[in-house]
């Protein structure tokens, strides 16, 4: 195996994709490459990943690598991370069986990964399950007892936009997240429900026609314009107050609103429409099980466990949906609904007079043509 390619680097995955351009080589640093990484990495049409960090470490099974390497994409797994200082942005290399060669020097050896040893560590990370789902409820009911306040009561920021007795919409970039919104979107233009992008999840509502009508969160994985876009913005801040986010907004030239709580910013989405009296809130693309939560690098899911129990008779969680309706439309079924709709044409038809008059006008003048 060998490849040529430029390269562009970057140690987080989500900031990377957005500069990569097609055919390049992804050089990234990240430990167990999760579905969502993978799926960006592939829109991005690499041609292949270099990973400074083993991207299969045996704590749980991320299916990342299978699915790169299913898209065709090589990857080169656990070279040094003296790498982001060898090389710079644009770098012409080679890529030959493992091995990382600029100018036909020798740079850095690394393992090419196959489906085989894919397969094969990902059954090697079944062993482990038990000890990490041990390791995440403990995680999980330890936190819960320190962030309790949320249910109990937090403090709710002042929002312009009407929640109260309508249906809001909160989308979130999770797995699958694409394929969910797609499948509510008939929902969203009868119903018109109030739209909720946190993060990504509000240029996922651009990407499909759809204008938030608030965006929540980090304000890290947004794009300028849909941030500049009229939504109504409210930054993800810690529990003491400070907000990271606020800097990138100020930087913009808009006006945000806080809302300091623990926890993950779709948490707080729902405690916000929930709190501000919303009907029905449905949630597409949310993180809800451990290998979720692993994928993000929490170790427990105490606030989500809390604001689930908190909103759960108002919550519909639209999580894999889209598999409900995969079902393809077959021609036996389309010749079935077209028979259908011409019995009751031809029961009128037999019954009407000028029908009957007109068939016989034309089996007259058949008759005359063919000379009988």
């Amino acid at each position: 195996m060998e490849l040529t390619g430029r390269v562009r680097l970057g140690t987080k995955t989500k900031d990377l994709v957005k500069r990569l351009l097609e055919g390049e080589i992804a050089i990234i640093d990240h430990k167990d490459i999760d579905q969502l990484a993978a799926e960006s990495l592939i829109e991005r049409k690499v041609k292949a990943v270099i990973n400074a960090s083993p991207s299969i470490s045996g704590k749980y099974p991320n299916l990342g690598p299978r699915r790169l390497l299913s898209a065709g994409i090589v990857i080169i797994d656990n070279v040094e991370k003296d790498i982001f200082d060898s090389l710079a942005e644009g770098d012409l290399i080679t890529i030959k069986d493992g091995q990382i060669l600029k100018d036909e020097e020798l740079l850095f050896q690394g393992e090419v990964l196959n489906t085989k040893k894919v397969e094969q560590r990902l059954e090697q990370t079944k062993e482990n399950i038990g000890v990490e789902l041990n390791k995440f409820v403990d995680n999980t009911l330890d936190y819960a007892k320190k962030e309790k306040h949320l249910i109990l009561g937090i403090d709710i920021p002042k929002v312009d936009i009407k929640l109260k007795d309508k249906d809001v919409l909160i989308v979130v970039r999770g797995k699958d997240y694409r394929e969910d919104l797609e499948a509510v979107s008939s929902y969203i233009r009868e119903v018109r429900p109030v739209l909720i992008g946190v993060d990504g999840g509000a240029d996922a509502l651009v990407e499909y026609g759809f204008e938030p009508d608030i965006i929540i969160g980090d304000m890290d994985s947004i794009s300028d314009e849909t941030l500049a876009s009229g939504a109504e913005l409210v930054v993800h801040a810690y529990p003491n107050g400070h907000a990271p986010g606020m800097e990138r907004i100020k930087a913009l030239g808009l006006a945000a609103k806080t809302f300091p709580a623990p926890g993950t910013s779709e948490d707080i989405a729902m405690l916000l429409a929930y709190e501000k009296g919303a009907e029905l809130i449905v949630a597409v693309g949310t993180h809800t099980t451990m290998i979720d939560f692993l994928e993000k690098g929490r170790p427990g899911m105490a606030s989500t466990f809390l604001v689930r129990l908190k909103v759960g008779s108002k919550l519909v969680d639209a999580k894999g949906v889209n598999k409900l309706y995969k079902s393809r439309i077959k021609p036996k079924y389309v010749a079935e609904v077209l028979v259908a709709s011409l019995i009751p044409i031809i029961a009128i038809m037999s019954v009407s007079t000028p029908f009957h008059q007109l068939l016989k006008l034309l089996l007259i003048r058949l008759r005359m043509n063919i000379g009988f």
